[in-house]
């Protein structure tokens, strides 16, 4: 029986190589900021924080809070009946709230790293980097406008990221 395995954490803790590795084991992804870059690319806009977070709010606005998961929901019910999916970056409670009513046997794996941690993951980056100023504004605005809390705090996993690849990649097997 196929997997549906949600992943959720803050920005820089560590999500992308959580499924990445899941990927390696046969996982199919479903990322769900790809709604978001896909809406910018249609409207010709770039793809910046700001304009991801106007994007959010009118998704959000117009779908509810539960905005990704209703949106993504065909393409979970397709991938499921062909292999395991893990969706990358579940947000919000509601979306957590909705996914979890239509597959009760979802695994929410929560990744999360300090904020020091984090401000000093993404200013490394190549892409989608912030900065310092930036990461904190990009914090509020994932848990006062979209609710990330409470699906962190639902997770059935938790991986604590602060260290090494090498410590995460053994963390995350332990859980596959």
């Amino acid at each position: 029986m196929n997997k549906l395995v949600a992943v959720t954490g803050m920005p820089g803790s560590g999500k992308s190589v959580v499924v990445e590795i899941f990927k390696e084991k046969g996982f199919n992804e479903i990322r769900f900021g790809d709604v978001t870059d896909k809406i910018l690319k249609e409207k010709g806009m770039e793809i910046n924080e700001e304009n991801e977070a106007r994007i959010r709010k009118e998704i959000r606005e117009k779908y509810g809070m539960e905005a990704y998961a209703i949106l993504n929901e065909e393409k979970i019910k397709e991938m499921l009946e062909k292999s395991s999916v893990v969706i990358n970056g579940l947000r919000s409670y509601e979306e957590y709230l909705y996914l979890k009513r239509k597959y009760p046997d979802m695994v929410l794996v929560g990744v999360h790293a300090s904020q020091k941690t984090r401000i000093e993951r993404i200013m490394k980056r190549k892409e989608r980097n912030l900065s310092e100023e930036e990461l904190k504004v990009r914090d509020y605005r994932e848990i006062v406008d979209l609710h990330i809390g409470g699906s962190i705090a639902m997770s059935d996993i938790m991986i604590v990221n602060e260290s090494s690849l090498e410590d995460l990649r053994k963390k995350v097997l332990e859980v596959l």
